[in-house]
This record gives structure tokens, sequence and C-alpha cells, in this order.
């Protein structure tokens, strides 16, 4: 195993979710520890990628994301890394293929909100990553119609576990998907930055550390 790189043993199965995490905070940690419970999984892993390929606006530095991530989420059986960075990998289906060589015992479960499903075919080789790996869907605010009757929901719908048998999803074989409702944390990254809080956080480490901020 490659240095820096989270561990998992043979056998156990990891929940893999994915963003920018611009900035990372409760409602990451709400369905973290959901799909943990719900999917019966031994880990799950935030991968903290370097920028997404579908937002134009770049993200905060990848060092400070996975910083926040880990000192919020501090449970035992989370990691936070970035590895997509040291894979050398920009999209879900490249990244889901590295992962599998580099843990080729190791079971994946890819794991998004509702709101992403929504607009999942959009997603570079999105049938490439329902064929690859299971998928564990979890509700969030105002997304639930719209990701139930999506486009991947209706081709994939054959490959759909009913919520009742989530914890079978880990162990079944892609295509497989499951869709779970949890209570409702509509806490998110867009609104955090809306409020300042995450600017006004980053400014006044370079404060603390001396650095001077750009104009604007």
């Amino acid at each position: 195993m490659r240095s820096g790189f989270p561990k998992a043993a043979p056998g156990q199965s990891v929940g893999v979710l994915g963003g920018s995490f611009d900035p990372p905070h409760a409602g990451h940690v709400h369905i973290t520890r959901t799909a943990l419970k719900r999917f019966g999984l031994d880990w799950v892993w935030w991968l903290v990628s370097p920028g997404n390929p579908l937002k134009a606006r770049a993200p905060a530095p990848l060092a400070k994301r996975i910083a926040a991530g880990r000192a919020l989420m501090t449970h035992p059986r989370v990691e936070v890394c970035g590895i997509e960075e040291q894979l050398g990998t920009r999209y879900t289906a490249e990244t889901l293929s590295a992962l599998q060589v580099h843990y080729p015992e190791v079971r994946f479960v890819w794991l998004m909100g509702a709101d992403n499903l929504a607009d999942f075919h959009r997603w570079e080789r999105w049938r490439e990553i329902m064929h690859r790996v299971p998928v564990g869907v979890l509700a969030r605010p105002g997304s639930g119609i719209a990701a139930r009757t999506s486009r991947a929901a209706r081709l994939f719908q054959a490959a759909r576990l009913p919520g009742r048998a989530s914890q079978l999803l880990a162990r079944a074989d892609a295509p497989a998907w499951c869709y779970v409702n949890l209570p409702l944390s509509d806490v998110s990254s867009t609104a955090i930055r809306a409020q300042g809080d995450w600017n006004a956080t980053a400014a006044g480490k370079k404060r603390k550390q001396g650095v001077a901020r750009k104009p604007g």
C-alpha cells in the first residue's frame, strides 16, 4: 500500500463519499454516520477532491479542506483524505477504477446524496460507475422526487434494493443501488460560503500566520 493511503483489510466494505467539501459541515457528518449504519459499512472514506469538474469556481486549497474535515469528522471508522490528488484522477469513474486496482480485495460502495442522483446522468461515464460498484443514495431536502424519477433511477430500476434491505448493499454485485431516507439536514457548503463563515475562518488563519489578504 502506498504511503498516505487509507487502510482497509481484505474483505472489508468501504463507503466512498467524494466531493469538494468546501467547506465540510454537519450535513456531511450526518450522512456519513447514517451510511455506516444503514449500509453496514466497515469504513467511510471522505475523498476530498482537488476540484470538481462540474463547478466553475475553484475550491479552497485542498490541505485546508482536508484539515477542516478531519477536525469535524472524528469517527474512528471514517478517514478524510486527498487520495484523488495522489492517484492523479479527476472523475469518479477513474477514481473508483484506481481504488479497485490498489485495493483488489476491498468492496467499495459509492455514496451520494439524492440531489446528486437527480443529476447523475450528467456525470462522466456514469453508467460505468453503476456497473463498477454498488451505490448508496441518501435522501436530502427537496430532492427526493427528482432523484427517484431521474434518468439513472429509471434506467437502473431493476437493480434497486428496497430500503429495508440496505444492509445487503455492500455485499451486492453491481449494478445495485439503494435509496434510504434519513432525518434531513439542510446545511450546505454553498450556504456556509454565502454567510462568509468559511472565508472569514480562512482569512483569520492567514492573519494569525502573518499572511496579507489580497484585495477584493
